[in-house]
């Protein structure tokens, strides 16, 4: 843990008690991060989360928060620095996915997608201004594969993909001054527990074939993208969204 890529780094990982968060989080503990298991309400999954990292020899709290409420993140930050001092990693990963036809979108089924999705990485990307030290940082915006491709049933969720990407660019644009980087991910069809019924049936094994490697991803394999990412291998890297999709087009 000592000797990992991340020794240095105290990371905040939100949404962290499941799926590609998890793996984030789990993988950046194994590279000697001290870890911020966030979650909104899956106390129980985040505590699983930490307890396995802490028993792999890494440092790992759990801290409730709802990334798109503003006092909510204050205290998100706040307990992560009383928990291991100044945060310099910061993974947006919470997200919320209804599918559905636009049709019978409202009001809030709108807000619902793009306060958590959206909001949320502008309110943490704020306070990760403030946070962070002298010598920066990374921010990790996680999208999607649909932020750049709209497929149909979807188009409230991919647009707000598409915003977070737009987000990315400018924030970059804007921050390098203070030695913050930052990048997105945009994974493809990744199994995860939030997924699990849209891949039943048929569906997995079609989607599966869309990538060269013929299988679905896993969130290891965001993971490690997000590990070089937060590392000071990726200290030239920013402003960049990475598609970590199996070569899916």
């Amino acid at each position: 843990m000592k000797n990992g890529r991340l020794s240095e780094k105290v990371a905040i990982v939100t949404g962290a008690s499941k799926g590609i968060g998890a793996g984030i989080a789990l993988a950046m503990g194994r590279e000697g991060a001290a870890v911020v298991v966030n979650y909104s309400s899956s106390e129980a999954a985040a505590k699983k989360v930490v307890a396995e990292i802490i028993a792999a020899g890494g440092k790992a709290v759990g801290i409730q928060g709802d990334v798109s409420k503003a006092a909510d993140v204050a205290r998100l930050f706040a307990e992560t620095k009383k928990a291991f001092g100044t945060p310099n990693v910061l993974v947006n990963n919470a997200g919320v996915f209804r599918p559905g036809p636009f049709a019978e979108t409202t009001e809030d089924t709108f807000h619902w997608h793009f306060n958590t999705n959206v909001l949320g990485p502008v309110l943490t990307s704020l306070e990760a201004i403030k946070s962070f030290g002298d010598e920066g940082g990374s921010i990790i915006n996680i999208s999607s594969i649909v932020g750049s491709r709209a497929r149909p049933m979807i188009a409230v969720y991919s647009s707000t993909k598409a915003a977070v990407e737009n987000l990315t660019h400018g924030l970059a644009l804007e921050l390098g001054g203070r030695n913050i980087r930052v990048n997105a991910i945009s994974p493809g069809h990744t199994a995860t527990e939030g997924t699990s019924g849209m891949f039943a049936g048929d569906i997995g094994p079609m989607l599966a074939k869309e990538s060269v490697f013929n299988r679905l991803g896993q969130p290891e394999d965001i993971a490690l993208v997000a590990v070089f990412l937060a590392s000071d291998e990726a200290r030239w890297v920013t402003g960049e969204v990475i598609r970590a999709a199996g070569g899916t087009n």
